[in-house]
């Protein structure tokens, strides 16, 4: 299975690229995942094994660099059951 994980790590800095979103950053690189920034977020994604041990190291690290609040979303990418509203009558 194949998960994607959308995180956000505030607080945000406007002038520079704060310590907690380098370790976020650094984390999802190291687990060998593929990264998508955006202007509100960061995505990530790969094998459940993997990107679940990197949620885990990305909530850690990102708190002890200095992170007030992570936001986290977790998607089933690659799942044979229909998504929600769609195909169900």
């Amino acid at each position: 299975m194949r998960l994607m994980v959308e995180f956000t790590t505030e607080p945000f800095e406007l002038d520079g690229f704060p310590d907690h979103a380098k370790a976020a950053r650094r984390v999802v690189d190291e687990a060998g995942l593929a990264v998508s920034v955006g202007p509100f977020g960061t995505s990530a994604e790969g094998e459940a094994e993997q990107a679940l041990d990197a949620v885990t190291r990305l909530l850690r690290e990102t708190l002890e660099a200095g992170a007030t609040r992570i936001s986290v979303q977790v998607s089933v990418l690659d799942d044979d059951r229909p998504q929600e509203g769609v195909g169900t009558p």
